[in-house]
């Protein structure tokens, strides 16, 4: 039965549906869900550090219900999101209310989407990446896959890396950087592999290419069915959900600085170059993100049985209350400054 606890990542989904489905001031239910009430919940739930053992991990290793948990988002999202737009384009609505359900929509594409296609895309299996890139597209965030596997895992705490935070810098001003830089980021990358195989700007391979086409097909199609109050209320979703993920990205790696070797080079990615949280209504409502530095230091492991170490920096937060506090960066600063390694400061 405990490893039912990740059925409470769906409770986010649900209460977005009855934000649509009864509007009025119930379409902001979401957002106060999402960084109200579970923020609370995270201060009266205790901190759970408890590792697997090697017989459990084995044992979660084993059991398809942990994947199939992850996989039941794909219908979940589209759903929410199909719900969202025919409610927004074709009722006689309030502003206010348009406005809500746009953030309540947005909100399930960054939880349940993103989030859910960043853990797929890890993935080895072609059909669970596929999966992945599909929970990424209603977000037009699909070049996430490219510049996040092959871009930030390699650079993450350092320079180069544009989904990592310096130390000061504002969320806001992050949200700027990182968007445009990532963007960027998997291009060249993507360039990069096309040149490496000896493949062309047209080829099959150029998954850049194709996620511009399906992106556009998509909003080509909503625009057909909903008209142009669809479109902007879709598109407008898609901001929210990938600036929700820019939010978690610029906590993830805040400050942080991997430090140079001998050699010039930068050491290899750690568990000391991520923020770490045990905060368990987090833990379970994101699939584990939190417990970030492990997945950073073993990049291929599942959400299930990752683990927390005692070396990597810990957040007094867990990552949804630390995503509102970072919405205010004078109170963030006072908070995480004094906690960041002076030694490994990213300025």
């Amino acid at each position: 039965m405990k490893d039912l606890k990740y059925l409470a990542a769906f409770s986010i989904p649900i209460v977005a549906c009855i934000s649509i489905y009864f509007k009025g001031y119930f379409a902001y239910l979401t957002p106060i869900f999402a960084f109200v009430i579970i923020p609370i919940l995270e201060l009266i739930f205790p901190i759970n550090t408890y590792n697997l053992s090697p017989n459990e991990v084995s044992s979660k290793l084993k059991l398809k219900l942990f994947d199939w948990l992850l996989y039941l988002n794909l219908p979940i999202v589209y759903g929410v999101l199909l719900f969202g737009v025919y409610e927004a384009s074709n009722s006689t609505i309030e502003t206010f209310e348009f406005i809500g359900l746009i953030l309540s929509v947005g909100i399930v594409l960054g939880v349940n989407g993103i989030n859910v296609g960043h853990e797929l895309g890890h993935r080895q299996s072609t059909n669970e990446r596929f999966l992945g890139k599909a929970l990424l597209l209603p977000s037009l965030y699909m070049h996430f896959y490219i510049e996040h596997n092959f871009g930030h895992h390699l650079h993450a705490a350092t320079p180069q890396d544009p989904a990592t935070a310096k130390y000061n810098q504002t969320v806001y001003s992050f949200w700027i950087t990182s968007v445009f830089r990532q963007y960027a980021n998997a291009w060249k990358i993507q360039l990069k592999l096309l040149k490496n195989s000896k493949k062309g700007f047209f080829s099959l391979k150029n998954d850049m290419f194709w996620y511009v086409l399906l992106q556009t097909g998509y909003l080509i199609i909503m625009f057909f069915f909903f008209g142009i109050l669809g479109l902007i209320f879709i598109l407008s979703a898609a901001i929210i959900g990938f600036i929700l993920l820019e939010t978690v990205n610029y906590i993830e790696h805040y400050g942080l600085l991997r430090l140079k070797t001998k050699s010039g080079r930068y050491e290899r990615v750690k568990e000391i170059h991520s923020w770490n949280s045990n905060h368990v209504i987090g833990r379970i409502v994101l699939y584990e993100l939190t417990r970030h530095s492990d997945h950073h230091f073993k990049s291929s492991k599942k959400y299930q049985v990752l683990d927390c170490h005692d070396e990597s920096p810990q957040m007094p937060y867990g990552y949804p209350t630390s995503m509102v506090l970072a919405m205010f960066p004078p109170l963030w600063f006072k908070i995480m400054n004094k906690r960041v390694p002076r030694e490994m400061i990213l300025t």
